[in-house]
């Protein structure tokens, strides 16, 4: 469910499972919303906020799952229906989803046009998107069949909703979103956080040390939860990136009935100048310079100068930013951990359920593999593999900060130990072995994997959705990889494919349709669509053991 013009095939599939309830409903069964509260007041919000919380803490693979879960209040009202959301629904679906279950109004864009001009997709407009369309749900007095209403909006939504200016202020044709201070009271469960490579993400707790964690959905419909890193991309206020709100909205000149019904009336937006939280603070830093010169922008706090990202957790920690770099290794090994068990769950759907490795490959790639639609973006994973390598180098690159600001003796570094390259080690070695990762073979047998056993071959998984499982796993070894269906052709495109496994960028905006002879021709390069010659470095066991043992011959 995400453009409208995806496919018919796929708003079908979207159409029945959001309609597979069991008639007639059970007693204490929700069908119909019914608009009670012409405004959501703080209870409402800060409802809204426990509700995301609760979701994201809990231990659910899908959007489905969690609604049917425990960490649901609302689930025993719910029809017998299932909900299919991939990254950018989620936001929508899920506000939509309380507004529906205690009665607020709820409104959204429902078409977007590019300032690119005609022709471009507005999923990745370099000069962002305008709001053309806007829908709400009506206020009437027998309500209105949600199921159905819930429906229309994630088949209209699509990642081009968040892609708008953040300065944009109109009266009619306002925003969904706005853009926040950079501060714990705004940044929140709830906040949107938005990459312009194409996803989107929802925060549901931010850590006193200042970490962001979230939670996404895919096209497959699989859930990770990670924590805002490098990968979001901060870019100017014309695409939105990287934090937004939702803008408070009432329903005005509506009737109230006897009953409490709110019946007609029409939705109004609050402007920016009237939201206590609206900011440009991402886009201007700190002290504000014009949003317009956003790459020029200084993020200083307390007199030290920082890059955005360093600020954004200054900004959000209680007290002063510190690391505190063992703890830090144990958290960023736990959310690879989490981000293995999600991809793990991908490969099985494509396996079981897209059954792409019994299929032809293809004569082209499609025009951009990070963004296309059909058979690719349900079962294909080089948008999700791309962030998964993003995480490892983001960890390798932590690691080797970590080691500078305690040979520069930082004061932001708490550590109070004697062998910092030994206690990180360790520390990684503990949660690899916590961290097994299995997966089945074309012939059944499973293979069991750690997180390092990943990072030896990272670049080796294919995201092809029509390679064998083996492959997809990045199996190298003549034993493991014995078992994998795949002839002679396969095996040339999964080898011609290497140098885009190679890539962690993600270039929505670049070409990528080539044939296999193309792709084995090159050039290579980011602008050339056909991937890149080498690989970063990510091995951060590797770079401590050979750090701990030049200090111990040092010794």
């Amino acid at each position: 469910m995400r453009l409208a013009t995806a496919g018919a095939a796929r708003a079908v599939i979207g159409l029945l499972a959001l309609f597979l309830w069991v008639l007639p409903a059970e007693a204490g069964v929700m069908t119909s919303w019914r608009i009670t509260k012409d405004h959501w007041d703080e209870a409402d919000e800060k409802g809204w906020q426990d509700f995301v919380t609760r979701l994201g803490a809990e231990d659910c693979w899908t959007i489905d799952a969690c609604i049917k879960s425990p960490a649901n209040p609302y689930r025993h009202t719910d029809p017998k229906v299932t909900f299919l959301v991939d990254c950018a629904d989620v936001p929508y679906f899920l506000r939509a989803y309380y507004a529906w279950k205690n009665g607020l109004p709820f409104a959204w864009q429902s078409a977007m046009q590019s300032n690119d001009g005609p022709g471009g997709d507005i999923r990745y407009s370099s000069s962002g998107n305008r709001v053309v369309g806007r829908s709400s749900v009506p206020a009437t007095a027998q309500g209105v069949p949600a199921i159905s209403l819930l429906y229309q909006i994630v088949n209209t939504v699509s990642t081009a909703m968040f892609r708008h200016d953040a300065t944009s202020d109109s009266a009619t044709m306002f925003t969904d979103m706005y853009s926040p201070r950079l501060d714990r009271e705004a940044i929140r469960p709830g906040t949107v956080a938005y990459d312009v490579n194409g996803h989107v993400a929802m925060v549901w707790k931010v850590e006193e040390s200042g970490r962001i964690l979230i939670f996404s959905s895919h096209p497959d419909h699989t859930l990770d939860r990670t924590f805002v890193g490098r990968e979001f991309l901060r870019t100017g206020p014309e695409l939105g990136s990287i934090f937004q709100n939702w803008r408070p909205i009432r329903l005005a000149g509506a009737k109230r009935l006897a009953d409490g019904t709110l019946v007609g009336g029409r939705i109004v937006g609050t402007p920016n100048s009237e939201i206590p939280e609206f900011s440009l603070e991402q886009y201007t830093g700190n002290p504000p310079t014009n949003p317009s010169l956003w790459a020029l922008a200084n993020f200083v706090r307390d007199g030290e100068q920082m890059d955005f990202y360093t600020y954004l957790r200054a900004r959000l920690s209680v007290g002063d930013l510190e690391y505190r770099p063992v703890e830090e290794m144990h958290v960023m090994m736990q959310t690879l951990c989490q981000d293995l068990k999600a991809r793990k769950q991908a490969v099985e759907i494509a396996r079981n359920e897209g059954r792409t490795t019994s299929m032809p490959q293809p004569g082209r790639l499609p025009r951009n593999i990070y963004g296309t639609d059909g058979v690719w973006e349900l079962y294909s994973t080089p948008s999700r593999d791309a962030r998964l390598k993003t995480a490892f180098k983001e960890m390798y690159d932590q690691t080797r900060e970590f080691i500078r600001m305690k040979e520069a003796n930082a004061p932001r570094l708490q550590y109070g130990g004697a062998d910092l390259p030994g206690d990180l080690l360790r520390a990684y070695n503990q949660e690899d072995a916590a961290c097994p990762i299995t997966y089945r073979k074309t012939d059944g047998s499973k293979v069991t994997l750690t997180i390092d056993d990943v990072v030896h071959r990272l670049f080796k998984l294919s995201f092809d959705p029509y390679h064998c499982v083996e492959r997809r796993w990045g199996a190298s070894d003549p034993t493991e990889l014995a078992s994998c269906p795949d002839g002679a052709l396969k095996t040339r495109w999964y080898e011609a494919e290497q140098p885009l496994r190679n890539q962690i960028d993600r270039t929505y905006d670049v070409e990528m349709g080539s044939s296999l002879e193309e792709l084995e021709r090159g050039p290579f390069g980011l602008e050339t669509g056909r991937g890149v010659a080498e690989a970063p470095e990510v091995d951060v066991k590797a770079y401590l053991t050979g750090l701990t043992g030049r200090l111990s011959a040092e010794r």
